[in-house]
């Protein structure tokens, strides 16, 4: 069973890797499009009309989909008073606790985003700017990010209870010092 769970818990983190991966090159693209339209305004007095649209839906996306890479590297903002006071089984079980309620949050606002998602697919829903762009397809990366998110933390919840069981202790410093803290 061990076995099983620490397969899924490595394909959660290769999936979260890949968002976050996917997230970069949104973010470039979004640049990309802004320079774009930098270079036609001044050298051409002309727009591309797209690019305040599309650098919108681009950050949606991206947002959404580095989630669950962010918790997955511990990016997230975090109350770290208790979890830095506590040590080993204590903070493994705050963590327990903490990745059950962020999974359930997860849950409720993949169901709330995914019936938005699917209120545009059924109506056909389309923007009101020159582009006439489909809304489905920009919406669809909101039920997708928080799904992604709440399978991440569910990995990391499996990962906190093989620990758990394992009596292993989660001693390491509880914000890492790479960061200059």
């Amino acid at each position: 069973m061990g076995k099983l769970v620490r397969g899924f818990i490595g394909v959660c983190d290769r999936i979260s890797r890949a968002c976050g991966i996917m997230a970069g090159i949104m973010m470039l693209a979004g640049l990309a499009l802004i320079l774009g339209e930098i270079v036609v305004r001044t050298l051409f007095s002309k727009t591309l009309y797209i690019t305040e649209e599309y650098t919108g839906y681009l950050m949606v996306a991206l947002t959404f989909l580095g989630l669950s890479y962010t918790l997955k590297e511990r990016g997230h903002i975090r109350m770290a008073f208790l979890p830095s006071v506590l040590k080993g089984r204590p903070r493994l079980v705050v963590d327990l606790y903490a990745f059950a309620v962020g999974l359930f949050f997860c849950v409720l606002v993949t169901a709330s985003t995914a019936a938005f998602f699917w209120d545009s697919v059924v109506a056909g829903s389309r923007s009101m700017q020159l582009s006439g762009t489909y809304l489905a397809v920009p919406q669809f990366f909101l039920p997708l990010g928080m799904s992604l998110m709440g399978l991440q933390f569910l990995a990391e919840f499996c990962r906190a209870a093989l620990k758990l069981a394992a009596g292993e202790t989660d001693d390491q410093d509880f914000e890492p010092t790479s960061l200059g803290r």
